[in-house]
């Protein structure tokens, strides 16, 4: 009877075996050299630079290895080493302003940036301009996206709408969509983005209306919807946004009243209004803006008095309100606004007199208050007159006139006045009397003998 075969080897000991005859067949952990790309994300790099610039015929040959410390690399790049591994990662790109690459005439929008895991900041300007494109944003893998600035400025060729699916960039703090051609209603979800500071969308041909959803990007700093088509009211939640320090909704085609509680931007510096349908008195609480600097609302059918309130806001450098059928007078708090450097009031229905105040604005150089009804005489003398010059228009008001002895080599679009309304003139020094200019031919007379004198000993 054959003897049994002995039991096989334990799996331990065949392992420590093939480990003593072959060592070397096992791969050993290694550490990336210094400046080391994930070559999945390097891969990715150089097909974007491929697609957008013929600035070097080959990328990959040109810049090899373009973090690498020490190599150089082009402007418009920037990478920074992970935090959870050796390599270095893509954290920047830059394109169409000098000296970062210029971009291809055919170039269309790069999808693939959104594949760069570490970009935090992507800048595209005069990129798209000949090629129509869109911005296309992918459904699935943004939810740990980095990205915190995305801005493309000026760029004829970027049409279409908004995608929604940039609701799935949780980290934007800035997005400059700005001077394109983008098109249709702003995407709801865009208002979710409660880490935006910076929201720029102005010069496009957006429409539909602001959602109250507006009220929810509590971190806004700016926010610029400016030259587009955007329709129906402000919305009254504008009001939560309590950093906010530039608002500009000029040009489009909003209605209605400005909402109260714009009385809760306590940070506003900057608002602009201009060309758009609304309508309604002012709100009370408007002088509460302590911090604002520039009122700029012209060429809306407010159709009512000039706010007093104005006169309380002592930040303000302009204040723009020409075209908008205001009436009265021009009232005499706004003499207060003592850094004014810009008060435009032209084509109104203003009636009454120019306030003496207003000559005292050391600040002022520009002063428009052309093509109204405005009657007396002009109380500005004639260093204020000189120093405004060509920036001071008091055309079409047929009821002033200027005061002859203030109106020496300046022309500011009125006539000057008769003895009769120029005596009138508070400003205005009195008239000499006989025995004054015998006294006067005296004197002079006296002076001119003393300096002979002297002159001939």
């Amino acid at each position: 009877m054959p003897s049994p075969l002995p039991p096989p080897p334990p799996p331990l000991f065949l392992l420590s075996l093939l480990l003593m005859f072959f060592p070397t067949t096992l791969p050993q952990p290694t550490n990336p050299q210094p400046g080391t790309m994930p070559e999945s994300e390097l891969d990715t790099l150089f097909r974007i630079m491929d697609s957008m610039s013929f600035d070097q015929e080959d990328w990959r040959s040109s810049y090899p290895n373009p973090c690498s410390p020490g190599s150089s690399s082009w402007p418009g790049i920037e990478c920074k080493p992970g935090d959870e591994d050796s390599y270095m990662h893509v954290s920047r790109l830059d394109f169409g302003t000098p000296p970062n690459p210029s971009c291809k005439k055919t170039a269309t929008f790069p999808h693939l940036i959104f594949s760069l895991p570490f970009l935090q900041s992507a800048f595209f300007f005069d990129c798209f301009t000949e090629n129509k494109t869109t911005l296309t944003v992918p459904t699935t893998g943004l939810m740990n996206s980095s990205l915190q600035q995305l801005s493309l400025r000026s760029n004829p060729a970027l049409a279409g709408p908004i995608p929604p699916q940039i609701s799935l960039l949780k980290s934007l703090q800035v997005l400059t969509l700005s001077q394109n051609r983008l098109s249709g209603d702003i995407p709801s979800g865009l208002f979710s983005l409660t880490s935006l500071m910076h929201l720029d969308l102005s010069y496009n041909s957006l429409t539909g209306t602001l959602p109250a959803r507006l009220g929810n990007l509590k971190n806004l700093i700016g926010l610029d919807l400016s030259y587009n088509l955007l329709s129906g009211v402000i919305p009254s939640m504008i009001g939560q946004l309590g950093l906010l320090q530039k608002l500009d909704l000029s040009s489009n085609s909003l209605t209605g009243p400005i909402p109260e509680s714009v009385e809760n931007l306590g940070s506003l510096f900057f608002l602009a209004l201009s060309n758009n349908g609304l309508t309604g008195k002012l709100p009370l609480g408007i002088s509460k803006l302590q911090s604002l600097e520039y009122f700029i609302m012209e060429s809306n059918p407010v159709n009512m008095p000039l706010p007093i309130g104005f006169g309380s806001l002592a930040r303000l450098q302009e204040l723009r309100l020409s075209n908008s059928g205001y009436s009265g007078p021009i009232p005499p708090s706004f003499s207060r606004l003592t850094n004014l450097s810009t008060l435009s009031l032209q084509n109104n229905q203003l009636t009454g007199k120019i306030p003496v105040g207003l000559g005292n604005l050391s600040h002022i150089y520009h002063l428009n208050l052309s093509k109204n009804s405005l009657s007396g005489v002009v109380p500005f003398d004639a260093g204020f007159l000189s120093r405004l010059g060509k920036n001071l228009d008091l055309s079409g008001n047929p009821g002033l006139c200027l005061n002859p002895n203030e109106a020496y080599n300046v022309k500011v679009g009125v006539n000057l006045c008769n003895n009769s309304s120029s005596s009138s003139l508070i400003s205005q020094a009195p008239s000499s009397t006989p025995n004054q200019m015998i006294i006067i031919f005296l004197l002079q007379a006296i002076s001119s003998w003393i300096l002979s004198w002297i002159t001939m000993s």
